[in-house]
């Protein structure tokens, strides 16, 4: 094999962006999506500089249909995929039980965690073909530890997440197949912008950067196909979640 296949949802910005960046530095051909096409094209020609191999293709994650269509657009151009990051991920201000809304719920499981297993069972027969495939599903320090920041929908994808990444790898390693959860603490990232109370550019900078998380992204795909990294659990040193805040 002379070319590493990866797909990144949510790969305009954020974890998957950085994602993709660290993925390119290793080698990768990388596949972006997201719903914005303008942000996309905009990370192409940001990373794709020096003939990068990096493309993009408009996903909404949550739309079952879409998820197939990217998958089987990239595996007719590039004949296999190797590495799906599931980073596509949202919350909203109104998110705790007392301002919830079920329009909000619906959008939030819609993507958290429908397009995470959408995404992956585009790719399930490919990889099952290749006898060999990776997935990454980036969840939440919030996935591991009920927290009341997040709210009630978030947490509950996030663990359900990290539930989806466990079963997965019950039933597809013998297929050859792996698949990470990957659980960070707070990342300095736009989805804080989203809080009810959206932190301070001081706390943002003790935060994990983006650029943390691309390179346990590309850590974890770049282990060999006998090793399966299950869980990473990472937060800041400063942990806000441990220290009362």
């Amino acid at each position: 094999m002379t070319k590493k296949i990866a797909w990144v949802t949510g790969g305009g910005t954020g974890i998957g962006k950085a994602g993709a960046e660290s993925l390119l530095a290793d080698g990768w051909t990388v596949i972006i999506s997201g719903r914005r096409a303008d942000v996309l094209d905009g990370v192409v020609k940001e990373l794709g500089t020096g003939g990068k191999p990096i493309e993009s293709m408009v996903l909404d994650v949550s739309n079952l249909a879409d998820a197939k269509k990217v998958a089987d657009a990239i595996l007719a151009k590039h004949g296999r995929i190797d590495l799906l990051v599931n980073s596509a991920g949202i919350n909203l201000p109104k998110r705790n039980w007392q301002d919830v809304t079920e329009e909000g719920w619906d959008q939030i499981v819609d993507i958290n965690l429908n397009g995470v297993m959408y995404c992956m069972r585009a790719v399930l027969p490919a990889m099952r073909a290749q006898k060999d495939g990776c997935i990454i599903n980036v969840a939440s320090w919030a996935g591991r530890i009920v927290s009341k920041m997040t709210g009630p929908a978030y947490t509950a994808t996030k663990h359900a997440v990290l539930a989806l990444t466990h079963s997965f790898n019950m039933d597809e390693c013998v297929n050859g197949l792996r698949a990470c959860c990957l659980s960070p603490g707070e990342v300095a990232t736009d989805i804080m912008k989203n809080r009810p109370v959206p932190p301070s550019a001081e706390v943002m900078a003790r935060m994990l950067q983006p650029e943390d998380l691309g390179k346990t992204i590309a850590f974890i795909a770049g282990m060999p196909a006998h090793v399966c990294i299950n869980e990473v659990l990472i937060s800041p040193t400063w942990n806000r979640s441990l220290i009362g805040y």
